[in-house]
Formats: C-alpha cells, structure tokens, sequence
C-alpha cells in the first residue's frame, strides 16, 4: 500500500466534479495507492476543498495558508474552527518562500508563525514548504517549538545539512516526483542518506509530475512512480519503501491512524 501524502486534489483540472475525482481515486487505487491528504493552501478556499471531499473517506485533509497565498490573509480564529473537523490532520501547508515571493517575507513570517503556535496549542504536525529560506525555517520552527508536534518538508529540493536539521526536530522529509528530473542530482543524493522511519513520498498533484509523465497534469496514481524510482535509488524493493513510508505517515498524522482505526 501506498499513500500519496500531499496533493491538491481540488486543483485537478481533471476532476471537475465528482465523478472525475472518483475515477481519479479508482486508478490510484488500481496501483496501490489507498489514501490520500488533500493540502489546504488558501484559507478561503478549505471549506469548497472540504466539500468536495466530504464523501470520500479515503482522503484526509489539512488546513493552512501557504506562504504564497498570504496576502489572501491569515485569521487564526477561523483557522481554528475548520481544524475542528475530524478529517482535519495537519496544520498546512505552511511556511516560507523567498524565492518567489520575497518581498512578502515579513507577512510569510507572521502568518508561518501564527500557524506553527496554533498547530502546538492544538497538537497537529505542520506541513511545510521551504525554498531559498532554510536558516529562517529552521529558526522559526526551533522557536516556535514546532519539535513538540513535528511535521514533514514537503516536495524536499534543500541540501542535507536542511534535511539533517530538520530530521534532528523531528520532522519528515517528503520527496515528489521532482527526484525523477534529470537536474536532481544533489537532491537524490540527499534522498539516500535519509533514513527509512523519516521518508514520505507525495505527487504534489495536480503541479510537478515524475518521468514518465513530464508534461502532463500530476495525478495521486503517479505517486507510484516516485515510489518505485526512489527504491531502486536506495537499493530497496518497492513493497519494502512502501511499507516503511505507510507506516510513517500513519505514525506523523496520528488524527487519520484514528480515523482508518491503525
């Protein structure tokens, strides 16, 4: 079994509506893939998100204001309310972007540092994007205590001196379909060092898909060939990557271990 641990499955310009989306999650299934977190970015847009998902109970959710959407606005008290539904894991997707967006950074800063307090008051790992501001995550997550409820580095492309700093907070690293380009090297070598109880693979879906799909809109189905060419490049069998990487998301989003009745 697989899990696709982070994709946007409202955002699916090839699930439009119901029928699509199941059929989404059939041909996942149909390769192994049997859960999925739906990963809120924009506050106003988590209670159409959760509708559409409402009658799936294979997808899990989380709710968040991603560092690129911040100037849609942050309201923790709502923010707090909507984590009150039971299919709710995680606090996310979270965190800082100067790359694209760095003369936000002040208003990233806030609004990462407000949801890092509320996932610790309400005990719900953090789901984060990170790029071109690694010594400022770090440094917000150490003092915000976010090593009391974890979290995981999605779609990881930082160094290992990140990836080790993170791990050492107790936090997971995340790897998409980003290591099957062909300009990833120094992201699979961080790959191999990771170890087995601190790896999660995701699609990032509907944005990013892996070789053999370049070119086309990512689907949570795909997570199978990031799984399978992140085994053979640590050496293991596809059925041992995918054990370890279930267990994992299991063991970090406890609320969906409750909720599947792990």
């Amino acid at each position: 079994m697989l899990i696709d641990s982070h994709c946007h499955l409202d955002r699916l310009k090839a699930a439009p509506d119901h029928q699509s989306l199941q059929q989404i999650l059939n041909e996942a299934k149909a390769r192994g893939v049997d859960y999925f977190l739906c990963v809120n970015v924009r506050q106003n847009g988590f209670e159409s998100m959760r509708d559409k998902m409402a009658e799936f109970d294979q997808v899990f959710l989380s709710a968040g204001v991603h560092p690129l959407d911040v100037q849609e606005g942050l309201n923790i008290t709502g923010l707090n309310e909507y984590i009150k539904d039971p299919k709710v894991v995680a606090i996310g997707e979270t965190g800082l972007d100067y790359f694209y967006a760095n003369e936000t950074k002040a208003l990233q800063q806030s609004c990462f540092e407000q949801q890092i307090e509320l996932a610790v008051q309400v005990n719900k790992p953090l789901i984060i994007h990170t790029r071109d501001a690694r010594e400022d995550t770090l440094n917000f997550l150490k003092n915000g205590h976010g090593d009391k409820v974890g979290g995981v580095l999605h779609c990881f492309t930082e160094n290992w001196e990140m990836a080790k700093a993170a791990i050492d907070l107790g936090f997971y690293i995340s790897v998409s379909g980003i290591a099957t380009f062909k300009n990833a090297g120094d992201l699979r070598t961080v790959i191999r060092k990771v170890p087995k109880d601190r790896l999660l693979v995701e699609t990032d879906a509907p944005y990013l898909a892996p070789v053999p799909h370049r070119g086309k809109e990512n689907q949570p189905a795909f997570v199978r060939d990031v799984a399978e060419f992140i085994a053979q490049l640590r050496g293991e069998s596809f059925e041992e990557l995918a054990q370890y990487t279930t267990d994992n998301f299991f063991n970090l989003f406890s609320d969906a271990a409750k909720l599947v009745g792990r």
